[in-house]
């Protein structure tokens, strides 16, 4: 297993993302990895939850990286949130990402939840992916890590 490919991955998303047409469109440059304090716009992106489990096979060190990536609106409607979702979802989904660190081997959409937030005055859909990675550091090294 490797989580060293995990900062490299989480930049190329959010690089991704900042470089979508169609998302910056909807949300202009409001794409987080922490919001930042004080008024918040009303549509915005934030980079999410992630849980890695190794993944490492004959041909190196890997990992499988389940993230999230959120879609906030105070928008008391659906419509603005499942737009930029929707934007979110056709920019990552089979992504040619390039990493600064490894390769991305896949990046594939899981599954999404959407809900009513702030006492039902906004909304959230938090988008799930799996990203499968490999550490070509690793094998460089001539080390395989388990």
């Amino acid at each position: 297993m490797s989580y060293a490919v995990s900062g490299a991955l989480q930049a190329a998303i959010y690089e991704a993302l900042l470089a979508d047409a169609a998302l910056v469109a909807l949300v202009g440059n409001s794409i987080y990895d922490a919001v930042p304090a004080g008024n918040v716009p009303e549509l915005y992106v934030r980079l999410g939850t992630e849980t890695v489990r190794g993944a490492s096979d004959i041909s190196g060190a890997g990992a499988a990286h389940f993230l999230t990536v959120s879609v906030i609106t105070t928008n008391p409607g659906f419509a603005s949130a499942k737009a930029a979702a929707t934007a979110v979802s056709d920019a990552l989904h089979d992504a040619p990402l390039e990493l600064a660190r490894g390769r991305l081997v896949s990046l594939r959409f899981e599954r999404a939840a959407a809900k009513r937030v702030d006492a039902g005055s906004g909304r959230q859909i938090d988008l799930r992916f799996r990203a499968r990675v490999q550490d070509d550091l690793s094998t460089q090294n001539g080390s395989l890590e388990e």
